[in-house]
């Protein structure tokens, strides 16, 4: 990983009960990882989410509301390492471009 890329990781598990507190946590590595990407003149804040293993429909919530916080301080959220079953509850839930705009890409093309 460069020096202009930063990286947070998501939990094991994600549920609605859980949200509010994973949300605080989030904002605030969100914000400080910003400020680094930006001082290193980086564009990219990225989130692992390979250790989600159990989750339900408020991890969409907390990744699109990660996504509006990264626009509105000026860098781009990139979710890599997406488990297979959180790809898919995102196209159930018809956010899956919003995250992945790279899969509606390869998508049209297809």
């Amino acid at each position: 990983m460069s020096g202009s890329e930063s990286m947070l990781r998501m939990p094991a598990s994600v549920r609605m009960a859980d949200a509010p507190g994973l949300w605080a946590q989030l904002q605030l590595g969100l914000r400080a990882e910003a400020a680094q990407v930006r001082s290193a003149a980086g564009a990219e804040l990225r989130i692992n989410a390979a250790d989600l293993q159990q989750f339900d429909s408020s991890v969409l919530t907390l990744l699109l509301s990660a996504a509006r916080l990264c626009t509105a301080e000026g860098v781009k959220l990139h979710v890599c390492q997406v488990p297979a079953k959180l790809q898919e509850l995102a196209r159930v839930y018809g956010v899956a471009e919003l995250l992945w705009p790279e899969l509606a890409e390869v998508s049209a093309k297809a």
